[in-house]
């Protein structure tokens, strides 16, 4: 099973930005800033979700975040899966935070289950083919929609840029860098959307 360590996202402010993290979301090594001027303008195209297990946590943690600096993209509902809500990072990092439990079990905690990569592709079967030619199992499908992989550590999904967007709360228009990387074991490749592999160790020494 492929293994992600880490997802590294590409700052203007290194410090800054682990400041935000550090105090919003408490999630230790699995997310890494490096500093990047590369150009980017609107949606970057993917976006991170955090999962709870409970609506009292996820409020923790959105208002962790709009406390740290964070802005509203859609502000926490409940809906037919749950509830959930978006928000952005300072460094521009869209953020959504689930969980599909609709009551509370127990007292608010700022536990995360499960951090989720969303890209969002033109083509999700061909995105699909190309994940699984380089040899990472699928773990769900549904036809052209969503694709979520077998993945040890922090997880990954395929979904459309538009649908994603959308459900996002911004506009699909976008372009330039990502600014994000995936970290992880085997050799270094680009999917054919641009989204970049790395290993621990080119991410280390960058």
């Amino acid at each position: 099973m492929t293994s992600i360590e880490s997802f590294t996202l590409e700052v203007a402010d290194p410090a800054a930005a682990e400041r935000f993290y550090t105090t919003a979301f408490g999630l230790g090594d699995r997310i890494r800033v490096r500093a990047s001027e590369e150009p980017t303008t609107g949606f970057r195209g993917f976006t991170l979700s955090l999962t709870v297990s409970q609506p009292a946590n996820l409020d923790a943690l959105i208002g962790a975040a709009l406390e740290a600096g964070a802005t509203t993209l859609k502000p926490a509902a409940k809906s037919m899966w749950g509830y959930g809500g978006v928000v952005r990072a300072p460094d521009g990092t869209i953020w959504k935070i689930a969980t599909s439990a609709k009551k509370d079990t127990g007292p608010a905690t700022r536990e995360v289950d499960d951090v989720v990569l969303l890209l969002g592709v033109t083509d999700v079967a061909a995105s699909k083919k190309f994940y699984v030619d380089h040899g990472i199992a699928v773990r769900k499908s549904f036809g052209r929609m969503y694709v979520e992989f077998e993945t040890t550590g922090l997880k990954l999904g395929l979904y459309r840029r538009k649908a994603l967007a959308k459900d996002a709360g911004v506009s699909p228009e976008g372009e330039g860098s990502h600014r994000i990387a995936i970290v992880g074991g085997g050799t270094p490749f680009t999917d054919p959307d641009g989204f970049a592999w790395e290993t621990t160790s080119i991410a280390a020494a960058s």
